[in-house]
């Protein structure tokens, strides 16, 4: 199998035909993650804005394209400012949008009688909220996650709503759990491995030395999955294609994905159990949220 999507658009049709069949079998907390600004451009150091109205952009046109379905779409912002900017900036495109309604995580929330010295607050947006069926969250940073958390466990117990977790970079945050002043490892353990990917390209780049002109090899890929596919392991082609070179049920952690390309580039070329391999693979091959199996109450993020 390849990939290679033409435009974001492209992308979103993608993401939302996943998203769908996830739905059809029965899921309903979803994680959706692909780069929402070029990969040369480093959108989670920055947190710029640039990246911030890019992602907006994107979870409106899943909204609208989810709405088209049938669905009744909620897209949810960190806090009162971000929504209040978002309806600033989008304010056409939200209201030729039908079906979908943009609130924010603190909706419930009594009002900030301080809002209006920091730029103002957006519409009203709980009954909004509560009308929704579908929710499409964004934009949120590590320690906004535990407003993820209690604006998703105060839905009513047995709710058929679906809850989308949409281009928030968890691997990145998930490294910042446990960390002094932000969110314990337990977010991990109890919440955010309850949700499964329905749609996920992350790429990366790679490089080695060798003894040989062109001394250096780069070398690209991606992990990528599109719900009900099998996870895969994509090498980049010279056409900009992704080419599937392994695939498996379970999500690949970070040292057997980097594996997977290296053996593909016929660069594995270390003795077994050499001193050379080591080198190369290095001590740590995977993140501690890939090695806590156990500790886990559930393991759908993985499958």
């Amino acid at each position: 199998m390849t990939y290679k999507p033409l435009s974001y658009g492209e992308m979103v049709n993608d993401a939302v035909d996943a998203v769908s069949n996830a739905i059809n079998d029965g899921l309903k907390l979803l994680e959706v993650e692909f780069p929402a600004l070029p990969t040369n451009i480093d959108a989670y150091k920055g947190a710029s804005d640039l990246f911030i109205d890019s992602n907006t952009q994107l979870a409106l046109a899943a909204a609208k394209r989810l709405s088209a379905r049938g669905r009744k779409v909620h897209i949810v912002l960190p806090d009162g400012g971000e929504h209040a900017r978002t309806c600033r900036i989008f304010k056409n495109s939200i209201q030729l949008a039908e079906g979908v309604t943009v609130g924010h995580l603190l909706e419930g929330n009594a009002p900030n009688p301080l809002a209006g010295l920091f730029g103002g607050s957006g519409p009203a947006s709980k009954e909004a909220g509560e009308k929704a069926d579908t929710y499409i969250f964004i934009n949120a940073t590590c320690v906004e996650l535990l407003n993820v958390r209690t604006y998703i466990e105060k839905m009513p117990a047995g709710s058929d709503k679906v809850m989308i977790l949409w281009n928030l970079e968890l691997d990145s945050l998930r490294g910042d759990l446990g960390l002094p002043a932000f969110p314990p490892k337990d977010l991990q353990y109890q919440f955010l491995c309850r949700f499964r990917p329905a749609f996920y390209l992350r790429p990366r780049d790679y490089s080695k030395s060798v003894p040989v002109p062109p001394f250096i090899i780069n070398y690209s890929g991606a992990l990528f999955r599109e719900y009900p596919g099998p996870w895969q392991v994509m090498l980049k082609q010279d056409g900009g294609e992704y080419a599937c070179i392994a695939e498996d049920r379970a999500r690949y952690n970070l040292g057997e994905f980097k594996e997977e390309l290296t053996v593909a580039m016929g660069l594995a070329t270390e003795a077994e159990g050499s001193t050379m391999q080591f080198l190369r693979r290095g001590v740590k091959t995977s993140t501690w949220y890939e090695d806590d199996y156990e500790q886990e109450k559930f393991h759908e993020w993985r499958l």
